[in-house]
């Protein structure tokens, strides 16, 4: 039997850079590899305060504007006999969105579409990355997908 985990949660950062739309990704210290942020649930969490509170962990980025991606990420991961199922979120961030990041990661881009997939070294980071411009960037969002945040104000 394989067992399946379901408390991790990631998202996909969003933000107009000099004029044009970028996703953010980090080189991660444990790996050495490009990824969007991504982060456990905690204790007595639901996933949008996790993927809230990793942004912010990991990012410095105070989350306003989330969605749900409509997008589970799933990968099997040997090393443990898991197979992982994660919900992806995006937050659509200020123009030219500042970042500071935190030990887990050593730097940061702000790429395209074809950048991130170069950049990122897992099929599934690439199936992410194709859902997240093809519904986020391609096209207006749908107002349906918009998570509302506790604590923010509109």
């Amino acid at each position: 039997m394989i067992p399946v985990n379901t408390s991790v949660v990631s998202g996909v950062a969003l933000s107009r850079i000099d004029g044009e739309t970028k996703m953010l990704l980090m080189k991660r210290v444990k790996g050495g590899f490009w990824c969007h942020v991504a982060g456990s649930i905690e204790a007595g969490e639901t996933g949008v305060d996790a993927i809230v509170r990793e942004f912010s962990e990991e990012t410095q980025i105070a989350v306003a504007d989330l969605y749900n991606a409509q997008f589970l990420e799933q990968f099997y991961e040997a090393s443990v006999n898991v197979i992982e199922l994660i919900p992806v979120f995006v937050v659509m961030c200020d123009d030219n969105q500042a970042i500071t990041l935190n030990e887990e990661h050593t730097e940061f881009r702000w790429c395209s579409l074809d950048q991130a997939k170069a950049l990122a070294p897992y099929p599934n980071q690439h199936a992410v990355y194709d859902h997240v411009w093809a519904y986020f960037v391609d096209q207006p969002v749908n107002p349906l997908y918009r998570v509302n945040l506790p604590n923010h104000q509109e």
